[in-house]
């Protein structure tokens, strides 16, 4: 009897099996059978191997039975990527080549008829499970090289054929081959409208002092913010600008962002690792499914997880379905999200800086002002309008601004307009009080820290907690709402600590500063502002 096995990577949303490819060649009714729940793109691999393998002139069992196991079997299998691994565990299973020299790989990999290899979408995170599992080879697809080489202590080998794998694993000259199709996730056009954003900066925004900071107590604690206005005041054009006050990411940060974006199939082989905090901005008329995930097949990230760790604008979110406001909860409360289907249950990360814009009223043009008013709605289709952000959505927000046009009067040309960089490099350095004070912690920012640990490990004092009881007791807050406060006020905390230049702990003007922000008052910018009031 001839066996032999083999190993890839199966991936279940973010998260990555190790599956053992065992072949069996043994005597029996010739025909090839394929077990361990594995979907029809998989169950059709089975020809391609069988073609690729007599395409590159090696030895097929056409005289036995063969019987593929990929184990564990009650696992299900998506993908084609399988085709590689099985294809050398059936050479090994007929001894073209050794089994002891494919033992702690992992081969991933579609295969043409012709032999040849193709790209594999979630190479990234495929290799990162093969290194967690104690495999420290991997063979990929040639284009894919640069993207597993991303994960430390992995030897990779990019190849382009069957025959290539078979040459490397027999130790003999390689052959060669035609080179590897780029993947159809690839940048095709040359511009998409990205790069314009690479040329604005806060600095163009007149005015707007009160919404400027808020968005920069947002970037640095990474909590959620809701800008409400009248259209043209500003909304889309102070989001567009979020990105560029937040810091390059982090390297495990960068790394799951990649591993995201692999997973999706919108990784760009030229790109490499992604150090820049993502912005997407989905149109309203957007699914469900393209928001927060899903598709058919395979669970592929959504928007919300390919904007981990850095912004979703959701821009006239009353506009959106009522399904897609309502699986935003989740993501606001847990930072991942969940997508179960009848067979499978996907988790991924969703930690993104959410922002969502909407008008007082579907035409945009309602004022508080009677003067000002030029609204045509008529009232119950204006409180439609406004119920559609529902309760439990509004609790998850931590800052509410109000975005009303700056006018000649708010502008002073003789006062310097800070830019991105200046507010980034205030925003970086009060991450990196986070980064301190939460060292080997599982969260990375205020608005991460989970309330228990907040109440007993970082209290508030008891002026300024008692400035939130007073609020929750007047049913102003709720016990959520609470929790988002006191986070609030460590933000607001480490963004004066940078100012001032030494330590500043939560206390009643921080308190007051965050329930600001939080209730959509007016704040007292000479206390935002501490080192005007310190100098």
């Amino acid at each position: 009897m001839a066996f032999a096995t083999a190993h890839t990577i199966a991936l279940n949303g973010a998260l990555g099996h190790l599956i053992d490819v065992q072949v069996d060649v043994s005597p029996g009714q010739v025909g090839v059978t394929m077990v361990g729940r594995g979907d029809a793109a998989l169950r059709e691999g089975q020809d391609r191997v069988r073609m690729a393998v007599l395409n590159s002139g090696l030895h097929w069992p056409a005289t036995k039975r063969t019987t593929i196991l990929l184990s564990p079997a009650d696992l299900p299998k998506v993908g084609t990527h399988f085709d590689l691994a099985i294809a050398v565990a059936l050479l090994a299973a007929v001894e073209v080549v050794a089994e002891r020299d494919i033992v702690g790989a992992a081969f991933v990999g579609e295969l043409t008829l012709a032999g040849g290899l193709r790209p594999a979408m979630g190479v990234l995170p495929m290799v990162l499970a093969a290194a967690e599992r104690g495999l420290r080879r991997v063979y990929v697809p040639e284009p894919q090289v640069a993207e597993a080489q991303l994960v430390p202590q992995m030897e990779v080998f990019g190849v382009r054929s069957l025959a290539q794998v078979v040459a490397m694993l027999r130790h003999e000259d390689i052959p060669e081959a035609p080179p590897v199709a780029a993947t159809s996730g690839a940048q095709l056009l040359t511009w998409r409208g990205d790069e314009r954003l690479d040329e604005i900066d806060l600095a163009d925004l007149d005015g707007l002092a009160d919404v400027k900071y808020a968005v920069e107590v947002a970037a640095a604690g990474g909590h959620p913010i809701l800008l409400t206005g009248p259209k043209g005041a500003g909304k889309t054009t102070i989001a567009e600008r979020i990105p560029t006050i937040m810091p390059d990411l982090t390297p495990p940060e960068a790394l799951e962002l990649t591993a995201i974006h692999s997973l999706a199939g919108t990784l760009d082989p030229a790109t490499g690792i992604i150090v820049r905090p993502p912005y997407s901005a989905p149109h309203h008329d957007a699914s469900k499914a393209s928001i927060v995930g899903g598709g058919q097949g395979r669970v592929r990230p959504g928007e919300i997880s390919r904007a981990h760790c850095g912004v979703l604008f959701l821009d006239e979110f009353p506009l959106f379905r009522t399904d897609v406001i309502e699986a935003l909860r989740q993501p606001l409360e847990s930072g991942e999200i969940t997508v179960a289907r009848r067979e499978e249950s996907v988790t991924m990360p969703a930690r993104c800086l959410l922002v969502l814009a909407s008008n007082p009223c579907p035409c945009g043009n309602y004022a508080a002002k009677a003067g000002e008013d030029r609204c045509k709605c008529l009232d119950p289709v204006r409180r439609a309008y406004q119920s559609r952000i529902s309760g439990p959505i509004v609790d998850r927000i931590d800052i509410t601004r109000r975005v009303v046009a700056a006018g000649r009067a708010q502008r002073d040309p003789w006062v310097a307009t800070e830019t991105s960089a200046e507010v980034r490099a205030r925003v970086a350095a009060a991450r990196d009080r986070q980064a301190r004070r939460f060292v080997d912690r599982s969260w990375r920012l205020n608005s991460q820290v989970p309330s228990p640990r907040l109440k007993d490990t970082w209290p508030l004092g008891t002026q300024a907690q008692r400035l939130i009881d007073q609020q929750c007791f007047e049913g102003r807050l709720s016990a959520r709402g609470a929790v988002r406060v006191a986070r609030l006020a460590w933000t607001v905390a480490d963004l004066a600590s940078v100012r001032l230049g030494r330590d500043v702990a939560p206390g009643a003007d921080q308190v007051d500063l965050a329930l600001a922000l939080r209730m959509a008052a007016p704040i007292n910018l000479q206390v935002a502002h501490a080192e005007d009031r310190a100098g």
